[in-house]
């Protein structure tokens, strides 16, 4: 018995250390390891894959923005800073495989729509630039292929169709596009456009009350036709019908501390996932039923250590595997699904 007591107080001493190395010295492996860490009991849905990448040098940057293209396997990151590749692609299984810089000034939001006839990247660029203040979109191998907005001027313009600091987009498989413009800049609005970038509507300005903005810093769409925008200033999720543009409610309960800066669904749709930058915190919440959207409801989080700041973040549609972007450790990380404690997530 005293053996045995040894040994558990040994371990407790242990993994004490590990988390205070971990906070005061900001060691990657020891940031790695501290979230699966808790005081307090929750149901843990995801962990971390310590195997991707296979090697982190690649980062060279601060990586600001992750997508997936779920249909080829493939990885794309998008990183800030001078002389180096913007934008990184590897495998779902952490082998890189390129890197491109064509035409990429500042990334901040990044989205991949890829159909079994075409794989096209869409990068949200804040730069001050030539292509500055521009939604673009490339193929796969970093070929430019379209870009909305003025490159390298900002402005509220509708005709042409102006940006100010382009926070994310999501683009549907139907081809529609949905935009959340911007990040701290003159427009705080949400847009829809065509398949062929005609405006179908637009939404928001700068306040508080409903369908008003401040700093809306990422969006997605759920399965029943919603349209949800993280209002990070705000502290609180809003959400529209994808249809009309009309707005239909807001969470703002599960953000007292921080507004969210990124928003997804996994591939069920019965979670949403998002991170808050400054808490260094991802929380898995539960979607609402159709027809309501209720309150918002904490099912798990993963708390990372200080600094990692979690800006952006993916889900893989086949696996769901989520990649975060974390700008504070300067790296991407990648949590997979604990199918040995929660239902599978494609069920």
């Amino acid at each position: 018995m005293a053996r045995l007591w040894l040994c558990a107080a040994g371990a407790a001493v242990f993994l004490f250390c590990l988390l205070l190395h971990s906070r005061f010295c900001g060691c990657p492996v020891s940031r790695k390891f501290a979230f699966q860490f808790s005081w307090r009991k929750e149901e843990v849905f995801y962990r971390l894959d310590l195997g991707w990448p296979k090697y982190s040098e690649y980062f060279t940057g601060v990586t600001f923005c992750v997508a997936v293209d779920s249909l080829n396997g493939l990885v794309y990151v998008a990183q800030r800073g001078d002389n180096i590749p913007k934008v990184l692609v590897f495998t779902d299984d952490g082998y890189f495989l390129r890197a491109w810089n064509y035409t990429v000034d500042t990334p901040h939001g990044m989205f991949v729509s890829s159909t079994p006839h075409e794989q096209s990247v869409w990068i949200t660029d804040v730069g001050s630039g030539s292509y500055g203040h521009t939604v673009k979109k490339y193929n796969s191998f970093g070929d430019l292929v379209q870009v909305l907005g003025t490159p390298g001027k900002k402005g509220t313009g509708l005709n042409p169709l102006q940006f100010d600091n382009p926070a994310e987009l999501y683009v549907e498989d139907t081809g529609d596009i949905y935009i959340v413009d911007g990040d701290g800049g003159l427009n705080n609005r949400l847009v829809k456009l065509s398949q062929d970038f005609m405006i179908l509507w637009l939404r928001g300005e700068n306040g508080s009350g409903p369908a008003k903005f401040n700093i809306p810093h990422s969006v997605t769409l759920d399965s029943d036709g919603r349209v949800w925008v993280a209002d990070r200033g705000n502290k609180r999720l809003q959400v529209f019908d994808k249809d009309t543009g009309e707005w239909i409610g807001a969470w703002s309960n599960c953000f007292t501390e921080e507004g969210p800066s990124s928003v997804r669904f996994t591939p069920n749709g019965k979670y949403l996932v998002v991170t808050q930058l400054n808490l260094s915190r991802l929380s898995i919440l539960a979607a609402p039923p159709v027809g309501s959207i209720g309150d918002c409801s904490v099912v798990s989080t993963i708390q990372l250590a200080d600094q990692v700041l979690p800006h952006l973040l993916e889900v893989d549609r086949k696996t769901g595997a989520i990649y975060v972007a974390e700008i504070g450790a300067k790296q991407v990380q990648k949590y997979v699904p604990w199918y040995n404690h929660v239902p599978a997530f494609l069920v």
